[in-house]
């Protein structure tokens, strides 16, 4: 059975159309396909990979003929998949706009950093499990996202090397989005930490305090801080900012909400503060995404 990518010898940036899609292979282990229309297409090899499937407009439908299960990607949304075997029927609607990057573990392996907790490391184990397919994860798309994949899309095919860059922001950032958790916690600490976090995504734009926070998840505040960092590997203060800019790159894909509208929504008084932690976290300025 061929590989879906290209084969060890052929590593050139390539661009395949037929009437449904288009198919760009970047180089050895990364290609993505777009889909404009109405199409059906079906992929069959051994392959181990992650698939990042967006759905900009329309819907996806997906069936697993290896264990006879369909799954369906709404309008908005972007799904993570880990699959180390593929025999996979594609669906688009009609009017579709659809991105599907696929990544093969042996381009993620240049990358690992030896720490299974990491998102990268944790993602390339995923690929290594026998699974025909495995839902990883499954978020609304941000701006930030549908900014990174324009620029994927537009480049040159003359600069594959831009291209293959603009694919590892693309992952970084998705990656960055997960929580990854260490598989040594205990119940104790990821029900205190999980409880924490649920208040947190309901009140992040106006937090309790930590003393309440501890209060509300039965424990104490040196508890708290102590397991929330464990099982987060941040601070809360810190996951609370995280939880604040996710929500900013969500309403600026909407672009019905000013700059200081937005930062005011998320729980920064001042907006210029607010675009230069964006500025920190995301390396580009909110202004600059509503364009």
């Amino acid at each position: 059975m061929d590989s879906f990518f290209f084969n060890i010898t052929d590593r050139k940036y390539k661009i395949t159309k037929n009437k449904n899609f288009t198919r760009v292979d970047i180089s050895n282990g990364i290609l993505f396909l777009t889909i404009l229309s109405k199409s059906k297409f079906h992929i069959k090899n051994l392959d181990r990979m992650l698939m990042f499937i967006v759905v900009k407009k329309g819907n996806l439908q997906i069936y697993n003929h290896h264990n006879h299960t369909s799954y369906e990607i709404k309008e908005d949304y972007i799904n993570i998949y880990s699959s180390s075997k593929q025999d996979f029927t594609f669906k688009a609607d009609e009017n579709s706009n659809i991105f599907i990057l696929f990544v093969a573990d042996f381009f993620l392996k240049r990358y690992l950093s030896k720490d299974p907790n990491e998102p990268i490391d944790f993602l390339y184990n995923k690929t290594q499990n026998e699974f025909s397919s495995e839902l990883i994860n499954s978020q609304p798309i941000d701006a930030l996202t549908l900014y990174i994949i324009d620029k994927i899309i537009n480049t040159k095919s003359t600069n594959s090397l831009l291209c293959e860059h603009n694919i590892i922001e693309f992952i970084l950032h998705r990656f960055s989005l997960l929580d990854i958790l260490d598989k040594n916690l205990t119940k104790d600490e990821l029900l205190i930490a999980s409880k924490a976090k649920d208040y947190l995504l309901k009140s992040f734009e106006n937090p309790p305090t930590i003393q309440d926070l501890a209060h509300l998840c039965a424990t104490n505040e040196s508890k708290l801080k102590i397991v929330f960092k464990r099982v987060y590997k941040t601070t809360i203060w810190h996951y609370i900012q995280k939880l604040r800019l996710k929500e900013a790159n969500l309403l600026l894909k909407e672009q019905f909400l000013t700059i200081g509208e937005i930062s005011k929504r998320v729980g920064y008084r001042h907006q210029g503060h607010f675009s230069k932690l964006f500025f920190k976290t995301y390396g580009i300025y909110p202004k600059d995404l509503l364009k």
